[in-house]
């Protein structure tokens, strides 16, 4: 089994789409994009500094815009499997926006139209409260969280591998920093607001209020939800996990959880990549994994692709235990 991972906010960094303008297309792909997400990609993509991609309006349709033009490139856009496809595709956080056009439920301008409001929508929400996040490494993950809880903080995101992220007023993480639980260490996150936590609900409503307009496609694969690691494979409800999910914990363990029971053997991390490979290398013992960081890396990810989304009419293999085909 394939996992295609795409990446969250906060693995963005400058100048990420300048060696991709030097593939055929590419500059008028990212110039029609631009139209659709509201943002001149290129320029963004290649000369913005750090602190202007930081802004969660830039970051959002600037990670997605990556993941699509390398999913593009991979043929994966969407992915077209023949019976034999043994892939799953998953994304963390706004990733998910991404994986949703791989599997065929929104087109490439639907994922940056969408992805765009989205990262307004957020930015907005985290403009009306002092709110951030602060990373935990180490600890009992359920004797962390309830610590979190306590202390009237959210486990925005539970990523496996340690590391749990707690969101919430800058007031409480400051006490998070004065008390922090037992065997933990903390880093502080440079993002903008508490995402993942109902200090997102505004933006979640914004997305609920055109959701209805969007026509999704029948999805070709599975995709693992950040809700429940559920595999989802209709795209009405893959659009409505995408609205809730603005303001609901990330559960990145339950995804990996997931990957492990269906046992994936190889990844593919769409750029900007780096962060989820480290923790499928972590989590995934034994699996063959490609970080697709630029397009040295797609060499190796279509070898992945070849092997495990094979072209209509060959045949390979199949899995006892499958996650394509299975329902959510």
């Amino acid at each position: 089994m394939l996992a295609i991972l795409a990446p969250g906010q906060g693995a963005q960094t400058p100048g990420q789409l300048r060696p991709w303008l030097e593939l055929d297309g590419v500059e008028s792909r990212l110039r029609w994009w631009s139209a659709a997400a509201g943002l001149d990609l290129v320029d963004i993509g290649c000369e913005a500094p750090a602190e202007t991609i930081r802004d969660t309006a830039i970051a959002q349709p600037l990670i997605v815009a990556n993941g699509l033009l390398a999913a593009e490139q991979l043929g994966l856009l969407p992915a077209a499997p023949a019976g034999g496809a043994r892939a799953v595709v998953a994304g963390h956080s706004v990733g998910e926006i991404t994986g949703a056009a791989i599997t065929g439920a929104l087109t490439p301008e639907s994922a940056l139209l969408f992805v765009g409001l989205r990262g307004r929508a957020m930015a907005e929400a985290s403009a009306r409260t002092p709110t951030g996040m602060t990373a935990l490494l180490g600890g009992d993950p359920d004797e962390v969280a309830a610590a979190l809880e306590g202390m009237g903080l959210t486990a925005a995101n539970r990523n496996g591998a340690g590391q749990i992220v707690a969101a919430g007023t800058l007031e409480d993480l400051a006490k998070l920093a004065d008390s922090p639980p037992p065997k933990t260490k903390l880093r502080p996150l440079s993002v903008a607001g508490a995402f993942h936590t109902h200090h997102m609900a505004s933006a979640g409503d914004a997305l609920r209020a055109v959701a209805g307009g969007i026509r999704p496609g029948a999805p070709v694969l599975g995709q693992l939800s950040n809700a429940d690691g559920a595999a989802v494979h209709d795209g009405a409800d893959l659009l409505t996990r995408l609205v809730t999910q603005v303001a609901a914990p990330v559960r990145w363990d339950l995804c990996l959880a997931a990957m492990r029971e269906a046992g994936v053997t190889a990844v593919i991390e769409l750029p900007p990549a780096g962060t989820l490979a480290g923790i499928a290398r972590r989590e995934l013992r034994g699996a063959k994994i490609v970080a697709v960081k630029t397009p040295a890396d797609l060499d190796a990810a279509r070898e992945l692709v070849a092997e495990y989304l094979p072209p209509a009419g060959v045949a390979v293999p199949t899995q006892a235990e499958s996650l394509v085909g299975a329902t959510s």
